[in-house]
């Protein structure tokens, strides 16, 4: 194997351990993910597709587009992480900005009735790990496969 195929392999690799953390951070251990926290999973599903296309045919950009796609990733979770930490205003979706201006009579006296799955906030951390919020590890780890990307790509030279 080459080593721009390791690479490749390596980087496609850390994006389905983040991922699998994602998701057995909510299907394991109950952490129910935010609208931000699901943002950010598209990119690595899209990396890891990106992986294994690389490694099948030679093509050289595929590594850019894997780097795209984590940066992508990472640049979500510094806003996300941002949000949490009162840096600047998230969305109004699920920072409870919106206050229940949406919300009807009818809702406010039947909350039961077709309430859906709670609201889970962007603007406070579920979980933290070294005094980083899970948004804060994604950031960090996938700008760490930004670089691994893009050494694949200079590999393939």
């Amino acid at each position: 194997m080459t080593q721009s195929k390791t690479l490749i392999l390596l980087a496609s690799a850390g994006s389905v351990a983040l991922l699998g953390g994602a998701l057995i951070s909510q299907y394991v251990f109950g952490l129910a993910p935010c609208e931000m926290c699901i943002w950010q999973r598209w990119p690595h599903a899209i990396a890891i597709a990106i992986g294994v296309l690389a490694l099948a045919v030679k093509a050289r950009v595929l590594a850019l587009l894997g780097a795209l796609a984590a940066f992508a990733t990472g640049a979500i979770g510094v806003f996300h992480t941002g949000v949490e930490r009162d840096w600047w205003e998230g969305i109004t979706e699920c920072s409870g900005t919106d206050g229940i201006t949406n919300t009807s009579i009818n809702d406010l006296l039947n909350p039961a009735i077709d309430a859906g799955p709670p609201l889970v906030r962007c603007d406070q951390v579920a979980f933290e790990f070294l005094s980083l919020s899970m948004a804060s590890w994604n950031a960090v780890l996938s700008f760490a496969l930004v670089l691994v990307w893009l050494a694949a790509w200079r590999a393939a030279k």
